[in-house]
């Protein structure tokens, strides 16, 4: 840091605005952005929305801290994911961190604060998190608001199936009904070939990182050396393996090891219910979708819709994520992405009728005596008018 002189006061090292670089003041830094208006509303409409369903499936309203240690972060969503959140030094010089991820605080408070709760827990929240990098251009914010809901100790194919079920409603009451699909997968179908193939952790990730890119070519020269050519060649196949029931059994002609067999098992579980409700025109499997947060432990979804440029929401099976904070208990949940679903329904014709709609008109409170013009104004807002003070007359 540069020295400043401090006039008669001698030397400092504190900063001030001359300096560092100025920033332009009538600007924002990239990745943020403001709400207003109309726009405003929507955020809005989207989160009662959001927490109409939540409560009507019977699930809590939870909020947790802004500013927690960097170390909860980094064991529920993994080191190279939580090192894109925003850090700071506390008092005591333990590292903090600005929320990049609501799911992990939510599980230590199940484990700690909410321990001898009866089971299931159900819980929902809105909340913004901060982080410094996206993953892609297209999805790169500083701050996003995310909207979830979590179904702590409860296991199984009913269990999933709520949380994917609460996820439809939300969609289909924000009028994304048919436009929207929900992709399927469980992490146990990729790591049962990774052990399979006997990786360490490092090659286990870079395994992953080749399946999520859906690069044939990469995978397979990866995999060369570890399986005859043949088994190397089927196996990158799966990132391609997309759509409907048919997706599981090509999947069963390619995958033999017990660990995967079984997800394959419990995909085709849920699939069945979905098939039963009529719902699989909303759904489809995608056995190349690997999730990047480590705590996923099953079931992994992600959630597209028809016009918006990347995901509007993903969610899973996290059942040892609480262990990290007491004993480990199944756990399943959902997120959707606020600013995602505000952009996509800000530019349809067709979205909610409140981005279009005209505000009531207020009616002007006009009196030269203050204390009565506030009481004229009182009395209409008791009357559930909407005013407005204007000293120039006419209805606004």
């Amino acid at each position: 840091m540069a020295l400043r002189r401090r006039g008669s006061r001698g030397w400092g090292c504190c900063p001030t605005s001359d300096d560092v670089m100025t920033e332009p003041l009538s600007k924002i830094p990239n990745g943020l952005q403001y709400y207003s208006g109309a726009e405003a509303r929507l955020r809005r409409m989207i989160e009662e929305t959001a927490m109409s369903v939540f409560e009507g499936w019977s699930y809590e309203e939870i909020s947790t801290p802004t500013i927690d240690y960097y170390s909860l972060f980094e064991r529920g969503m993994g080191p190279s994911e939580a090192y894109r959140a925003f850090r700071l030094t506390d008092a005591d010089g333990r590292l903090l961190a600005i929320r990049p991820d609501v799911t992990s605080g939510i599980a230590r408070a199940a484990a700690t604060l909410f321990a001898k709760r009866p089971r299931p827990l159900r819980l929902w929240y809105s909340a913004p998190v901060f982080r410094q990098q996206g993953q892609s251009h297209a999805e790169w914010r500083r701050e996003s608001t995310q909207i979830g809901c979590e179904l702590i100790g409860s296991n199984g194919t009913t269990a999933d199936m709520e949380v994917l079920t609460i996820a439809c409603e939300v969609l289909r009451h924000l009028d994304l009904d048919r436009s929207y699909v929900i992709t399927l997968n469980d992490i146990e179908v990729f790591n049962g070939v990774a052990e399979s193939f006997a990786f360490d952790s490092g090659s286990r990730d870079e395994l992953r990182q080749l399946v999520a890119g859906r690069n044939v070519a990469d995978l397979e020269s990866f995999l060369n050396g570890h399986a005859p050519v043949e088994t190397c060649r089927a196996f990158s196949q799966l990132i391609r393996l997309s759509g409907k029931r048919e997706t599981l059994e090509r999947a069963r002609q390619v995958i033999t090891n017990d660990r995967s067999c079984a997800a394959l098992e419990r995909l085709e579980s849920i699939w069945r219910i979905i098939e039963s409700l009529s719902l699989s025109h909303l759904f489809e499997i995608d056995l190349g979708d690997v999730s990047r947060l480590d705590y996923y432990t099953g079931l992994t979804c992600r959630i597209y819709v028809e016009g918006a440029g990347t995901q509007v929401g993903s969610g899973g099976r996290y059942d040892n994520l609480t262990a990290n904070f007491g004993k480990a208990e199944p756990a399943v949940g959902f997120v959707l992405d606020l600013e995602s679903l505000t952009g996509l329904l800000t530019s349809r014709s067709n979205g909610p009728d409140l981005i279009n709609q005209e505000s009531r008109r207020a009616e002007s409170i006009i009196e030269p005596n203050a204390t009565e013009l506030f009481r004229k104004a009182i009395e209409k807002r008791a009357q559930g008018e909407r005013v407005v003070i204007n000293s120039g007359g006419g209805t606004v």
